[in-house]
Formats: C-alpha cells, structure tokens, sequence
C-alpha cells in the first residue's frame, strides 16, 4: 500500500482537492496562494482565505526565540496575501504546546504575533489552544481586494518578463525566521495592474516556477546569471546558483509583467521600492518546459527541483 511519502506533497495535494466540491461563489478553491471568495452580498471585494502552520523541529528548532516563532508564524499567511495582491484583516490562532513552555515564553511569542499584526493591519480574533507532543502554531487568515483584481497563477502568457523580489537562497541562515512578507510589493503591483501572474517563494524558485507555469499553462526559461544569489546562498553545502533555485522559504514575491510594460515598470518599481525587482528571464509556450540556463544558452540540470514534505529534500529549509 503506497504512502504519502511514496506519491510526494504535490501529487497528494491533487488527490485530495480533487474530491472537494465547490459552491457558486468560491471563485478561486485550493491550487493558489488564497482561496478567492466572493459574496453576494458585497459588490465590491472579493474575500481571501489562507492558512499556514509552523511546527517545532520542521520550520523552527526548539532553541529558537519565541519572538522570532510568532514572527514566522503570522509572516507566513500574510506572504500568502501578499502574493495576490491583497489586503489583510483577521486572523485566528490554534496554538499546541507541551504543557512544559513558560509562560514568559508564550508571552514573548504572542507579543510577537500582535507587533506582526498592528504591522500589516491585522486583528487576531481568535484560535484555539490544545496539547501535544510539539509546539505548533496554525494560522488561518483572511483578507480582501476589489472584486476581480487578484493576481493569479494562472495569469501568464507567452512572452512576459519573469520577475523576483530581493535575493534567493540561504533562508535557513536566518531570513526563514525574520522575513518581511511583501505585502505593500504586492498591492502595488495589482493596484498599477502591472503583474499577469504571482505567487510567492517558499518552496523554491524552480519548485514555485512549475507551479505558476502549470497554472498557466506556459513554459519558462530563466538566465542563471540573473538570478539574484542572497549573501547566505554562498554558505550553501550546495552552489549558490543551486541554493536560490532551490532553496525554500525566501518569501519573496515571483511574478510576471507583459513585455510592452517592461521599460516603464522597471522605472516605476525603481522609484517607488528600496527592494529590487531583477528580471530573471521569460515565459515561453508550455512545450518548451521550464528551463535553466547558462550565458551559452546550455541546459543546468539541476541536483533537486525544490522543497516536498514528504520527498526526503529537506532543500536548505530548517
């Protein structure tokens, strides 16, 4: 009998999602970074829904700061909403502990979550508390943007430039726990309409790439040299070049512009954000696959393609 470690995340995802049925007015189901909702008795926004959890010895160590905890914790579904162009609004909590954590550790951790919160204009309303082997924490959240504006992964076409946010690779040096979610990034670029397709990098550049191609239903080519390698890649046990393909956890947003967009996007995102945004390559018709290469225009192959819970890869993730 095959096991979710023999089928891998990715296949047990689709086997799961495919036996859930949809009402009228879920827009968007499982398969993006936020489920899109909308009601028909709001017509005006169109409702987010994510969640996310965090578990001691998977996404943090059990000596790491419990402010740094609740940082990741409530990070990871704002990146979710960044990564569509959203805003958020509430959240809720369900918090397993052992019984054994101080309190002045829970307090320091959900400190944390409130500073996080009044950050990015969120309310946590609620959760739940229960006991168990580990510490984890399981976020769910919602948020909104106007009707019919949210940046799908479904949205690339042929010949769009593909875009990164910050620099790739090395996120278990630190950045997995103290990321800044790219939430004002995210809203700018659906407010000037200027991305066709968007998602956010968690389980690796090439990894979250096929996911956004096969949304679409494109190829891709990406230029190594272009890649923009984070300072901790260099530190990888693998190549740079290999730990931002395929390093988890960067959170930073991958995106997609149309060609005829590309000079006056550059010069407003330049002169709006501190943060860079370096084209990496381009999208290509969905025969071509998803491509590597080398300034001779060669193939890279590529040791792993990305994070999987349940593949063995741990990919520089913690």
């Amino acid at each position: 009998m095959r096991t979710l470690s023999d089928i891998g995340e990715k296949e047990a995802v689709r086997r799961f999602t495919m036996q859930l049925k949809q009402r009228g007015d879920v827009i968007a189901g499982p398969g993006d970074d936020c489920a899109i909702v909308r009601s028909p008795n709001d017509s005006v926004n169109d409702w987010l829904y994510t969640s996310d959890a965090v578990i001691e010895g998977r996404h943090f160590g059990a000596d790491t700061a419990m402010n740094e905890v609740g940082h990741k914790a409530l990070g990871r579904v704002l990146s979710d909403i960044a990564a569509m162009g959203g805003e958020p609004d509430w959240c809720l909590i369900d918090l397993v502990a052992t019984g054994e954590e101080t309190v002045e550790d829970m307090d320091a951790l959900y400190r944390a979550i409130a500073d996080r919160a009044d950050e990015a204009g969120l309310s946590v309303v609620g959760g739940d508390l229960a006991r168990g082997p580990c510490l984890e924490l399981h976020v769910f959240a919602a948020g909104h943007l106007p009707q019919g504006t949210a940046i799908m992964r479904s949205g690339a076409q042929p010949g769009d430039i593909l875009y990164v946010s910050g620099t790739l690779g090395g996120s278990i040096r630190g950045k997995h726990l103290t990321f800044e979610p790219r939430l004002r990034e995210g809203q700018w670029l659906r407010e000037r309409a200027w991305a066709t397709a968007m998602i956010d990098v968690t389980d690796g550049l090439y990894s979250d790439l096929c996911q956004l191609s096969e949304m679409s239903g494109v190829g891709a080519d990406i230029a190594a040299g272009a890649i923009p390698i984070s300072a901790a890649a260099t530190e990888a046990p693998t190549t740079p070049l290999q730990a931002a393909l395929c390093d988890g956890e960067d959170y930073e947003l991958l995106f997609t512009v149309p060609p005829g967009k590309q000079s006056e996007f550059e010069t407003s995102w330049k002169s709006t954000f501190e943060l860079t945004a370096t084209p990496i390559g381009k999208i290509t018709d969905i025969g071509n696959g998803i491509c590597v290469v080398d300034q001779n225009g060669d193939s890279i192959i590529l040791d792993n393609q990305g994070y999987d819970h349940f593949a063995g890869n741990r990919n520089g993730q913690p």
